[in-house]
């Protein structure tokens, strides 16, 4: 069993402040992703106020988008397993994209999917994020998804992509062969996003 923190303690340890101080800064000259997030997990040990964790989400997810349309501009993969930065930058466009699928916005959840699956160095979670558009594409709602098709108590969270859902109630392979109409339309879709990068 892990101790408890005392958070109010935390607040005015000298120390942590400095360092979350020094994080701030770091996050502002060098536009991390990375960063974001270690200042994000900090924000929430001390349990920041709403305002600070909304600024901090915009921070995240404005600096994802850039670097996202950096690397398809240079046709670069995230290498998600090896670059924390790149996991980051995939992490922060995952979680939007999940945020606008529980949200009904079928079709930005769908195309935010389908540029990570083009896009991840990664075999497994690429496939996973077929799975997700191709689920949408199928006319799951959010709910749906995660009750019909998740596996969440398969996830191994000392994985570092267990941020990413990977684990379905069937294997990947069988459902992408299910929906195999809307893997064809999403392959359509990824062909024209090639194709308009190297135009």
């Amino acid at each position: 069993m892990q101790p408890s923190i005392d958070i109010e303690t935390l607040k005015n340890d000298p120390q942590f402040l400095e360092h979350l101080t020094q994080l701030e800064a770091e996050c502002k000259q060098t536009q991390s992703v990375a960063k974001g997030y270690q200042l994000l997990d900090a924000y929430l040990v001390i349990e920041k106020d709403e305002a600070s964790l909304n600024e901090l989400f915009g921070f995240l997810v404005n600096n994802a988008f850039d670097k996202l349309a950096q690397a398809l501009d240079e046709q670069k993969r995230l290498r998600i397993r090896d670059d924390e930065e790149d996991r980051a930058v995939a992490r922060a466009i995952y979680e939007y994209a999940m945020q606008r699928f529980s949200e009904n916005d079928a079709k930005g959840a769908k195309e935010l999917f389908l540029v990570l699956h083009y896009l991840v160095d990664d075999e497994e979670i690429s496939e996973a994020m077929m799975v997700h558009a191709a689920a949408l594409m199928a006319g799951y709602d959010f709910e749906g998804f995660i009750e019909r098709i998740v596996k969440i108590d398969e996830s191994d969270f000392s994985d570092p992509l267990s941020i990413f859902v990977k684990d379905f109630a069937q294997p990947a392979d069988i459902l992408l062969e299910m929906w195999n109409k809307e893997v064809d339309a999403a392959h359509q879709e990824l062909a024209r996003l090639a194709n308009n990068k190297k135009a």
